[in-house]
């Protein structure tokens, strides 16, 4: 079956004075063109995914190309045979990723950004310390060899671990190199923004995040361990951005191992071992009967909203 919807998954860092205004000229375009999915504006930048015809998302690009410090915008496709979201929506927001820190100035002041073929060298070095800067649950499903988990579970958790962390540092030593990265390079570019703020001058990012060094570097020459979770209804994904082996829990919404769906705590679709403990027996009864539902559209060919994981924007949002 032919692909009809391309969905776009874009972010940029730049300077918009006036983000409302911005609002207002894209979310008519969008709603013209029927495009549907999330937009998020601030004046640090946009961010989101979208979807629609492909010559929709096309016209929809090339618009925001045009807004200031755009046009080098981070872009990523996928295309899908059904509609991925039911709404559109385009917000203004204090941030397009949140940190908790609005005035970072990210589009100006962030770290180096380093190629995918670049990074093994740069993070196998001794004076360079290796960040995910993702939420735990993210880093359980894979990571980079030898790279920090901070275990925050949330982006906003972020600058008061790094804080804490800055206090283990040797003040009698020259300061570290620090490496970053994220699922699609949003929250590892603004961490960047952060630590410069903090005042740490060798601050690296990985240029389109995992997804991209997934992309592009050999599996045999790769230094990635596991799968990335991923927004979107992969769920997971491996080398040469190959389905992954996780599955998403419907009760918490979080990523579930072969391994935890092997667990009698595992059932489809109302509970994992995360959070069946957590669940009363009514929202328990109020899955299993979405699940149901779900299953008995997929019979019928019909659409369900419950019965896929939409894509959404990175939980950098």
């Amino acid at each position: 079956m032919t692909s009809t919807w391309r969905i776009a998954a874009l972010y940029r860092f730049a300077t918009f004075d006036d983000p409302e205004a911005i609002q207002a000229d894209l979310a008519k375009l969008c709603c013209g063109l029927k495009v549907k999915g999330t937009l998020l504006l601030a004046r640090e930048g946009i961010n989101g995914t979208i979807a629609g015809t492909p010559q929709a998302i096309d016209a929809v690009i090339a618009h925001i190309r045009t807004l200031p410090g755009c046009e080098a915008l981070e872009l990523k496709f996928a295309d899908a045979d059904h509609a991925p979201f039911h709404r559109l929506k385009v917000k203004v927001k204090a941030e397009i990723v949140t940190l908790g820190e609005p005035d970072l100035d990210p589009a100006h002041n962030h770290g180096v950004h380093v190629d995918p073929a670049d990074w093994n060298a740069l993070i196998a070095q001794d004076d360079v310390i290796v960040i995910d800067t993702r939420n735990g649950y993210e880093v359980d499903c894979g990571t980079f060899e030898g790279a920090i988990d901070p275990k925050t579970p949330s982006f906003a958790d972020f600058p008061a671990w790094f804080d804490a962390f800055r206090q283990t540092w040797d003040p009698a030593a020259p300061a570290p190199k620090v490496a970053m990265f994220c699922t699609g390079g949003i929250r590892c570019e603004k961490s960047t923004a952060l630590l410069k703020a903090r005042g740490v001058e060798e601050v690296f990012h990985l240029k389109g995040g995992i997804l991209n060094y997934l992309e592009s570097v050999p599996q045999d020459e790769s230094l990635w361990r596991g799968e990335c979770f991923v927004f979107d209804e992969r769920v997971a994904v491996g080398h040469g951005l190959s389905q992954g082996t996780h599955a998403l829990c419907r009760g918490c919404r979080m990523p579930v191992s072969e391994a935890d769906r092997a667990s009698p705590l595992y059932v489809e679709g109302v509970a994992c071992p995360r959070c069946h403990d957590s669940r009363s027996d009514d929202q328990k009864a109020r899955y299993a009967e979405r699940q149901r539902q779900a299953a008995r559209a997929l019979e019928l060919g019909i659409d369900h909203v419950g019965a896929s994981l939409s894509p959404k924007p990175p939980r950098e949002a």
